[in-house]
């Protein structure tokens, strides 16, 4: 493939631009729900189960990154490894994912932004959002990882904050009019039972969303063999930290039937503590992330749809690089998904939020499941007998099948997979018949 992109990332904006990714809705506001549905110990259980899909993923990853750093990295490996079909569809779920991801974030923003101004319409913050948004993904690749670098290092900063208040709250040092949960029977309460941790587990695969954003960013990456391994490793175990010991914190703080869907959890529990507008800063600092993540899923929706088009000639006109070197249609093109968000925002922003966070979870399984499955061929294709080397991406695609599986038993999320399978075999069937029985005619014919 063609690689027309400046490598101006290094390896604190990829690392950044990761976090970016990962760090907006899935751990500022939906998890609210997950701790409605699994309780207290089953949320913990379902985050840790979380961390190691993570974990294994990026292993997978890695290895695959160092041979093909090219920019849409997962649509390549697919094409290798498993079939060009199966590219296709992958990099249209992963397109879907962060489509409807921008959409989710500039929704869940435009709904705590009511915090302060209950009668300002959620679909006129999600437009300012929009807008600059496009603004930072129209200038060069530099410019844009130390925009993102800055953004996600503002949400860093909070979470760890937000952990320290969180145990000094604990401990009694700070007063708060939350009593912390420590009794045996609410840590160890299990609303709906052990299928409660299990179609959780959608949600919280959509709140690791992201770490595979340094694939994307290989291509235009500085001295990506050396740069990529190590910023997974660097990556993987921060946000393993700063995702299991916030979660830890929550569970200890807000009761279960005080978590909600329309207050992010970190707010209710700020709002609690005498601190004066410390639930107003979480808030503000919230926002912040929002736009950071909405700001990476552009870069990632982009990149994947320039891919499509360099590659498969899809939407040629996805293909043109402004003069420095951004992929300027592919940009206007992937906001689709978040224009939706705004009539989404005016029908039904909170039940249609549920409903958005599910489908991008769907689709980013889908990118994971590809990952293990073509590391798993990469193995074989390079002649490794050794059975322990198949260990991760076999337990790596086993769990996003569950996952998958699991959420077909939630009503609330039934949809994700009731629109993103039929989705992927649609893509997939047609990118067949028209690359492969089609060409195949032509070509029988010219002979």
């Amino acid at each position: 493939m063609s690689n027309e992109f400046r490598r101006g990332l290094e390896q604190r904006h990829v690392m950044m631009l990761s976090f970016g990714g990962v760090i907006g809705t899935g751990l500022f506001l939906s998890t609210g729900y997950t701790l409605q549905q699994a309780g207290p110990i089953g949320m913990v259980i379902s985050y840790i189960v979380g961390a190691l899909l993570v974990y294994i993923v990026m292993k997978c990853l890695g290895a695959l990154a160092v041979k093909h750093p090219d920019v849409g990295g997962f649509h390549t490996y697919a094409n290798i490894y498993i079939h060009p079909s199966v590219g296709h569809v992958v990099a249209w779920s992963y397109w879907l994912c962060w489509t409807i991801a921008i959409g989710s974030e500039v929704t869940a923003g435009g709904i705590l932004f009511q915090k302060w101004f209950p009668d300002f319409p959620v679909w006129l913050f999600s437009l300012i959002f929009i807008v600059i948004i496009i603004a930072v993904n129209m200038t060069s690749s530099r410019i844009y990882g130390e925009a993102e670098f800055w953004l996600s290092l503002i949400k860093v900063l909070a979470i760890i904050a937000f952990m320290l208040i969180g145990l000094l709250i604990l401990f009694n040092v700070l007063p708060s009019s939350l009593e912390p949960v420590t009794a045996g029977e609410q840590l160890f309460d299990v609303p709906n039972g052990l299928f409660g941790i299990f179609i959780t587990m959608l949600a919280v695969n959509y709140a690791f969303s992201g770490t595979e954003l340094i694939a994307i960013a290989a291509g235009e990456t500085k001295n990506p063999e050396h740069v990529i391994p190590k910023t997974i490793r660097a990556t993987v175990w921060r946000l393993a930290l700063l995702f299991i010991g916030t979660i830890v914190i929550m569970v200890l703080l807000l009761p279960t039937d005080q978590a909600s869907l329309l207050e992010s959890p970190f707010v209710s529990i700020l709002d609690s503590v005498g601190i004066p507008y410390a639930g107003d800063m979480m808030n503000f600092i919230i926002l912040t992330a929002l736009l950071s993540a909405a700001n990476s899923g552009l870069y990632a929706a982009s990149r994947m749809l320039w891919s499509l088009a360099e590659q498969d000639n899809i939407l040629p006109v996805a293909k043109k690089l402004s003069k420095n070197s951004m992929p300027v249609n592919a940009t206007v093109i992937s906001l689709v998904g978040a224009l939706l968000s705004l009539l989404s925002s005016v029908i039904a922003p909170t039940t249609v939020y549920l409903v958005l966070v599910s489908v991008a979870g769907f689709a980013v399984v889908v990118v994971w499941m590809s990952i293990c499955l073509s590391r798993i061929n990469q193995l074989k294709k390079t002649g490794v007998a050794n059975r322990s080397s198949y260990i991760l991406p076999v337990t790596g695609f086993t769990l996003c099948l569950v996952s998958c599986i699991g959420v077909l038993f939630d009503p609330n999320q039934r949809l994700a997979t009731l629109i993103g399978l039929p989705f992927c075999i649609i893509v997939g069937l047609i990118h067949y018949y028209v690359k492969y029985r089609k060409g195949r005619e032509i070509h029988e014919a010219a002979r």
